[in-house]
């Protein structure tokens, strides 16, 4: 069969059926050379600039450099947060062929690495493309020299230097100024519930934000301002140089100054030993937080690269709470340290403070009896005394002629029942009970006997028992406020941010106390600490020359024992009573409070509160200058001579003067012998506030 042909009639025919086929098809060549010259004219001419830089963009990336972290500093100018060189080893997952052979490698340079391997792939998957992830930090240098040397044999492993959170005085600071972190996924959801787009170096592998204290309040101030490096990139994302040109340097965060001395907060955690508690130390002229201290600690730079979570467990589960901040978080009941506030109630309520009770023991009330913590009693007990002798007895008697909303006002003006605003977060209110307090309190019970506040309740609160509880913060605002004399003194912990001086938070207010009410509550505290037998004689002699504390001893019970006031002293650790001690310095002149809580106690706030606030008050003073000064002056003539056989011990803490060219007048001198309970009140001389 032959094949099918087309037979035009006409030669002409087929030349004009050639022709038209040729013009279609010269005529689309030419069009789509047209358009094809003319977009080659528009990217190269029009649009070259454009695409030069979208060609730059592509061959640069810019890669984000976490800053490095503010300073935090005490008042004299020393580190107590800061940074330091650390060499670390890190995996880029689009620069590896295969992940899980790269970390076999690595397993046998850096064995520790094996135990962390699913967390490690955890985080290469979560980072973003081409961003470098830690993988360990603080390489020793043979680790750093023994990775660079296998470099070759490990795409995607690089090891470099960085900077790293570090806390010189490990835990001594942990609470008070906290730790860093890697951010997590509340850090990233809390700018999205601000309607706020998140900062790209939150995603940043190495960037690291505060946890807890000071790193959490002024993270923003601490965090600086992130840089960046500008590297050179193949056509597969690795790097192959650097434009140092076109980097950006990372802005260090601000610094960061408290009030805190770290020489008195080293001493505080060291006199804690192996105790739970919580001690703070004040300048009574001006609410500076010298000291703030929570015991047991932990050290913060474990949290820096990732604490391990077996480590994690056993500091979250010991019963001791070495994670809680029982400075300003844990509360407390304040036990006979509150006698000074309801003494103060009844000197406003009109109470005669040379009125006597006997106490014999205890004290029959509403078909009980309220036991003494001396069984056999006290005596006849006026103001004074049962300060100086801690007696319930006295305080049983008297409270009702205060009441308890008169005791919870007083509670309220020196400080207790209070949140200050110190530049941290965390602190506890407490619990200060009133008839108001109780109402609301029981609001949902049916029964309304439930709401009504009994006289009987009073007598446990007038010796800080019952519902009462406060925190050592508290506790130290309140003997500031005694001290001082006039102002209600507040805490102040951040002396400045930046360069900038932090102010005080809130314009110092007068106490509602008349001058005569204060010196008597002073000189009952006076009295417990230098009176032969008051119930801190012992623990608060300073040795310091004539200065002396005045001071404060409480036991609080930590459960219901009955008929009893105090529990077994060998019980276990969780059933033992609280110990307690407020004290300021020196008592004549005051620079210093302080208050220091022992959780669970072994014996008792004269046994285990006293002895180790006198140790962290000693290092205060001899801090001090002017307080150095006075312990330095030279005896005067008459008192530097051989001592006669009977003057007793009048010679050793005599009147000082002091060595200037112009002539001075001698110190008042001290009292030969302690004064006894029948010498009465002591004058006593404030130091007008600062």
């Amino acid at each position: 069969m032959s094949e099918p042909s087309i037979f035009f009639s006409d030669v002409n025919e087929r030349q004009g059926s050639f022709l038209r086929r040729t013009f279609v098809l010269g005529g689309l060549t030419t069009l789509g050379v047209t358009a094809l010259v003319g977009r080659l004219g528009q990217l190269q001419v029009i649009q070259a600039r454009e695409y030069a830089t979208l060609a730059s963009n592509n061959q640069f990336n810019f890669r984000l450099v976490p800053p490095p972290r503010g300073l935090v500093k005490d008042r004299n100018g020393v580190i107590i947060a800061g940074n330091r060189p650390s060499f670390r080893v890190l995996v880029v997952r689009d620069e590896t062929k295969d992940l899980d052979q790269t970390l076999d490698l690595l397993g046998r340079l850096l064995p520790d690495t094996v135990d962390r391997r699913r967390a490690i792939i955890r985080d290469v998957n979560a980072a973003p493309r081409f961003s470098p992830v830690p993988v360990k930090s603080d390489l020793t240098w043979e680790e750093f020299a023994r990775v660079n040397l296998y470099a070759n044999e490990l795409p995607g492993v690089m090891a470099d230097m960085n900077e790293a959170r570090y806390y010189p005085f490990g835990g001594a600071f942990a609470h008070v100024v906290g730790y860093v972190a890697k951010p997590n996924d509340r850090d990233i959801q809390a700018y999205r519930d601000r309607n706020e787009d998140p900062p790209s170096i939150l995603f940043n592998p190495g960037f690291r934000v505060g946890r807890q204290g000071v790193e959490k309040a002024l993270d923003e101030q601490l965090r600086g301002e992130a840089g960046g490096n500008r590297v050179e990139v193949d056509a597969r994302g690795r790097v192959v140089g650097e434009d140092v040109g076109g980097s950006k340097p990372a802005v260090h965060g601000e610094e960061v100054i408290l009030t805190l001395d770290s020489d008195i907060q080293n001493r505080a955690l060291e006199v804690f030993g192996q105790e739970s508690g919580g001690c703070v130390v004040m300048d009574v002229r001006n609410g500076d937080v010298l000291c703030m201290v929570s015991a047991p600690s932990f050290d913060p730079n474990l949290f820096v690269g990732g604490v391990p979570s077996k480590v994690y467990r056993a500091l979250a589960d010991y019963e001791r709470r070495p994670l809680l901040d029982k400075a300003i978080y844990g509360t407390f009941p304040p036990g006979s340290t509150f006698k000074m506030t309801t003494a103060l109630a009844l000197l406003d309520a009109g109470v005669n403070p040379a009125e006597r009770v006997t106490c014999t023991g205890g004290y029959f009330y509403g078909g009980r009896t309220f036991r003494c913590w001396k069984r056999g009693g006290h005596g006849s007990m006026d103001m004074h005394n049962a300060i100086k002798n801690s007696c319930d007895t006295y305080f049983y008697h008297m409270c009702n002629r205060a009441g308890v909303d008169r005791i919870a006002r007083v509670a309220e003006d020196l400080g207790f029942h209070q949140v200050y605003d110190i530049g941290i977060d965390g602190q506890r209110r407490g619990t200060m009970p009133s008839q108001a307090w109780k109402a609301n309190y029981n609001r949902k019970n049916p029964n309304p006997d439930s709401r009504k506040w009994y006289p009987g309740e009073t007598l446990s609160v007038a010796i800080g028992q019952g519902a009462i509880e406060t925190t050592a913060l508290q506790l130290a605002t309140m003997t500031s406020r005694l001290a001082n004399g006039r102002k209600a003194i507040t805490p102040r912990l951040i002396k400045s941010i930046g360069g900038k001086e932090h102010p005080q938070p809130e314009s110092r207010r007068d106490l509602p106390f008349p001058q005569a009410h204060l010196d008597i509550v002073r000189a009952g505290m006076a009295a417990v600490a230098n009176d032969v037998t008051g119930t801190a004689y012992r623990a608060s002699q300073l040795g310091l020359g004539d200065i002396q504390m005045a001071g404060k001893t409480g036991t609080a019970q930590s459960r219901d024992y009955g008929s009893g006031s105090r529990g077994p002293r060998d019980a276990v650790w969780s059933r033992r009573d609280h110990a307690l001690f407020v004290a300021f310095a020196p008592h004549d002149a005051p620079r210093y409070a302080i208050a220091l809580i022992i959780q669970h106690a072994p014996a008792g706030g004269a046994a285990d509160a006293a002895p180790r606030a006198r140790e962290v008050m000693k290092v205060a003073l001899l801090k001090d200058p002017d307080m150095r000064a006075r312990i330095e002056r030279p005896l005067p003539p008459e008192a530097q001579g051989p001592v006669e056989a009977g003057e007793g011990e009048a010679g050793n803490i005599g009147g000082l003067v002091e060595t200037a060219p112009a002539p001075q007048a001698p110190a008042p001198r001290a009292p030969a012998r302690p004064r006894t309970a029948t010498s009465g009140p002591r004058p006593y001389l404030a130091e007008p506030p600062q």
